[in-house]
C-alpha cells in the first residue's frame, strides 16, 4: 500500500471513530453538567399544596423544579422528611424499653435550626411516634431549647423500626407534617395489624366508631365514649378540644387529613359523649385511627383499625365541617 492509500485509509477511520462517538452521546444524553438550554420552557402550573398538621390548610404552591424536595400535591403528610425547605431532623437514638432524651432539630430553608414557630392546639410542635407495626402510638410534647433544639423523654417499647411525626407551623412559612424513621436495637418480631373493629376498649371505657373512610372524599366519623354502659357527658378540654384523631395509612404510614367539628366553649360542641371530625383517606385499604381523650384528669388512647373501600355513589353527601374556633383543617 503506498503513502496516499494509508494516509486516507487512517482519515477514514477517524471519521468513523468520532461520527460512532457523536452517534453514543445522543444516545447517552448530555453530561450532568453541560448548560441548559437556551429554550424557552413553560412555566410550571400551580399546584394545590396537601398536608395534614394541626391548622393544616391546603396552600397553593408553585410546582417543584427537578430535584426539589417540595411534596407533589397527590402526597399526603408525613411520607417525607424535608418539604418547602423544612427537615426533621433527629439527633439521637434510643435503646428498646429504656426511657431516653429524644432530642431533633427542624432546620429552615437557610439550613439553620427553626426557633419561631406558630402555637397550634396549644403547643407549637406536635410529636407522633408509633411503631412501623402500628400497635404503639404516643403523642407526646416536647420543649425547645434556644437554640432550637427540641427534647422530650421517650420510650420506644421494643425492639424495630418506628415512624416519628413532627407536627408544626413555623411562623411565615406553611404548616407542615414530617416524618422520620427511628431504629430500636434487638430481636425484632412485627405484630399483626389489629382486625378491623367498630369499638374500642381503654381502662373501663368504650369507645364506639360510627362512620367509614371512603378512598378519595373527606367523611365523617363520630365517637362516642361511654363508662360502665353510661355516655360520658363530661369529656374534658386537652389541648383546645374534647379529642384529637389520627389518622395512618398501614404500610407507608400515611399521615391523613383529619380534622374535628367544633371545638370547647364554642356554645354548641358539646362534651361527649360524641366527638366528630373528618377524614380523607387517599386511597383504600387498611388504616389505623388513634383518639386521645380527656376525663378525669388523665388522657387515654383508643385506637381502632378501619378499611376504606370503593366509594359509594348512592352514599349521601358529608356534612359540611363547623369548626368556628379556626376555619382551617386540623390533625388530631
Amino acid at each position: 500500500m503506498n503513502t496516499a492509500t494509508r494516509l486516507s485509509t487512517y482519515a477514514l477511520g477517524l471519521v468513523v471513530v468520532f461520527g460512532g462517538t457523536w452517534g453514543a452521546g445522543n444516545l447517552i444524553g448530555p453530561p450532568a453538567d453541560a448548560a441548559p438550554s437556551t429554550q424557552a420552557q413553560p412555566a410550571a402550573k400551580p399546584a394545590t399544596q396537601a398536608h395534614a398538621g394541626h391548622g393544616q390548610a391546603q396552600e397553593t404552591q408553585p410546582s417543584p423544579a427537578a430535584g426539589d424536595d417540595k411534596q407533589s400535591s397527590d402526597t399526603p403528610g408525613g411520607l417525607q422528611v424535608s418539604q418547602n425547605g423544612y427537615t426533621f431532623n433527629p439527633l439521637t437514638t434510643l435503646k428498646a424499653g429504656e426511657a431516653g432524651d429524644f432530642r431533633f432539630t427542624i432546620t429552615g430553608p437557610t439550613g439553620k435550626p427553626v426557633t419561631d414557630f406558630q402555637v397550634n392546639h396549644d403547643k407549637k410542635l406536635h410529636l407522633i411516634v408509633v411503631s412501623r407495626d402500628l400497635s404503639t402510638f404516643q403523642h407526646v410534647h416536647p420543649e425547645m431549647s434556644a437554640d432550637g433544639t427540641w427534647s422530650t423523654k421517650l420510650t420506644l417499647p421494643g425492639a424495630g423500626a418506628y415512624r416519628a411525626f413532627a407536627d408544626f407551623s413555623p411562623t411565615g412559612g406553611p404548616a407542615l407534617t414530617l416524618g422520620a424513621d427511628l431504629q430500636a436495637a434487638g430481636d425484632y418480631q412485627p405484630k399483626p395489624l389489629k382486625a378491623a373493629a367498630k369499638t374500642a376498649e381503654v381502662d373501663g371505657y368504650t369507645v364506639s366508631l360510627d362512620g367509614d373512610l371512603v378512598p378519595g372524599k373527606s367523611t365523617k366519623l363520630t365517637l362516642s365514649v361511654s363508662k360502665d354502659g353510661k355516655p360520658v357527658t363530661d369529656l374534658e378540654p386537652y389541648l383546645e378540644a374534647y379529642g384529637h384523631l389520627v389518622v395512618l395509612r398501614a404500610g407507608d404510614l400515611a399521615y391523613l387529613h383529619v380534622h374535628p367539628d367544633g371545638a370547647p366553649g364554642d356554645g354548641k360542641t358539646k362534651p361527649g359523649p360524641e366527638i366528630t371530625f373528618y377524614a380523607e383517606a387517599p386511597s383504600g385499604g387498611d388504616y389505623r385511627l388513634f383518639l386521645d381523650f380527656q376525663h378525669g384528669g388523665t388522657v387515654r388512647t383508643a385506637d381502632f383499625t378501619a378499611k376504606a373501600g370503593e366509594p359509594d355513589p348512592n352514599a349521601p353527601k358529608p356534612e359540611p365541617a363547623q369548626n368556628d374556633h379556626d376555619s382551617t383543617p386540623h390533625s388530631h
